[in-house]
């Protein structure tokens, strides 16, 4: 099977921020197991699954249909990252690390969303 998506830099990001979502929300107090680190965890593999998704289908529309829900999960995750430094189980440091890695991801997406539809 050809993985195109593999290819791409958004796809290739958003893997690392759920990586590092993964290992942030570790630490997190248990009662958070199945509400604030359930939720990040899926936003942050629903980055990355969307933009697979969008690579894999047939018309350069449905792609950017699929990164424009791929952009919606990354503003969810920033939300929820936001509110984990806000409680304190994120560090500020480590938010801005994670702040910068979300911002390149929404430029690359732009980016990607961008030459989808100039070359409908």
């Amino acid at each position: 099977m050809d993985k195109p998506h593999k290819k791409l830099r958004a796809w290739q990001l958003a893997m690392d921020i759920a990586v590092n979502v993964y290992r942030i929300t570790e630490r997190f107090p248990a009662e958070e197991k199945f509400g604030l680190t359930s939720q990040m965890r899926r936003s942050a593999t629903s980055i990355a699954s969307n933009v697979a998704e969008g690579a894999g289908r047939n018309t350069k529309k449905e792609f950017a249909n699929f990164l424009h829900i791929a952009q919606g999960s990354l503003a969810e995750l920033d939300t929820q990252l936001e509110l984990a430094t806000r409680l304190r189980y994120v560090d500020k440091n480590i938010w801005q690390e994670i702040d910068a890695m979300l911002q390149e991801e929404d430029k690359v997406l732009t980016g990607l969303i961008r030459s989808q539809k100039e070359s409908l």
